[in-house]
């Protein structure tokens, strides 16, 4: 069997990897879901789910400085990455050294789901009832979410993902896709990180895009004035990656914005809001009813 990753590299399987070391949180998550978590060999420090699974797993550091050798030590036949959260030199050792990589880089809820299915595909249990019930309950909950957006107004909607500096999101972002799908329209979905940092401030000017290369540009760093005047309607507090806390609702609260006098600046979890596949399938229940109480307390 022959699977294309989302850097569009081919992948053959011959039979079901025995052996995985799981560089992304979400994917060990996606792989005990699919009822293969006897395959998983190794973890990064990150990976908190589901416990059990993940406390009998040796670590091999973090997502983005994992201990090279310590993951060939483990012989895995299939390495699970991600193009964001991991770092391209790592994945790049690790294919120099003959370790069959997988690199995911789902930016869309869909897309996420159907990650979810490739991996089925590649473990071999793609028929097996369980999982069909798992995966098609995913399209049933994004197709209703769907049906549910389109036939209401959304919330214009802050999302930072970090405090200091203050970061959020694009729009070409899972995050951003997740927030949106579920009736939280990102008002930032426009905005660019520039380069350099004073140019992202507004104190400089922007580098052209020839210069700007392969560089990410999708977490701008933002003033509060630019927050101020992109008037959110709700501003959404993840904890993760960035633990915000009650103090930083407080801060949130005390702008000039209509979600500071409505109320409606919210702590939610940060792998419902990012955690592509099996995580994404009950999130998006959660957060639509997130979204839907804080619509209703204008």
């Amino acid at each position: 069997m022959r699977i294309r990753d989302d850097r569009d590299r081919s992948l053959d399987f011959a039979s079901p990897p025995r052996r995985v070391v799981s560089l992304v949180p979400s994917d060990t998550l996606n792989v005990a879901a699919i009822g293969c978590a006897r395959a998983l060999v190794g973890r990064t420090d990150y990976c908190e789910l589901p416990e059990g699974v993940v406390r009998a797993l040796p670590s091999v550091g973090g997502t983005k400085n994992p201990r090279v050798d310590a993951v060939c030590d483990l012989s895995p036949d299939l390495v699970l990455a991600n193009q964001e959260e991991n770092t391209r030199g790592d994945l790049e050792e690790l294919a120099k050294r003959g370790v069959r990589v997988y690199i995911a880089f789902p930016k869309r809820v869909a897309a996420g789901l159907g990650h979810l299915g490739k991996l089925a595909r590649i473990f071999g249990v793609a028929a097996d009832a369980d999982v069909k019930c798992l995966v098609e309950r995913g399209y049933d909950a994004l197709r209703a979410a769907e049906t549910a957006r389109t036939a209401a107004t959304p919330l214009r909607t802050f999302c930072p993902i970090w405090m200091d500096p203050l970061m959020t999101i694009h729009g070409d972002t899972f995050v951003s896709d997740m927030l949106d799908l579920c009736g939280a329209q990102n008002v930032f979905a426009d905005r660019i990180r520039r380069y350099p940092l004073a140019a992202d401030l507004g104190r400089a000017a922007a580098l052209p895009p020839e210069k700007i290369g392969d560089r990410d540009v999708r977490y701008p760093r933002v003033t509060t004035d630019e927050v101020v005047s992109r008037a959110p309607e709700l501003v959404v507090l993840p904890d993760e990656p960035y633990a915000f806390r009650e103090c930083d609702v407080a801060f949130f609260r005390g702008l000039d914005t209509p979600a500071a006098r409505r109320g409606a600046v919210v702590r939610t979890s940060g792998k419902d809001v990012s955690w592509y596949g099996a995580r994404s399938i009950d999130a998006i229940a959660r957060l639509r009813e997130l979204v839907g109480r804080c619509g209703l307390s204008s």
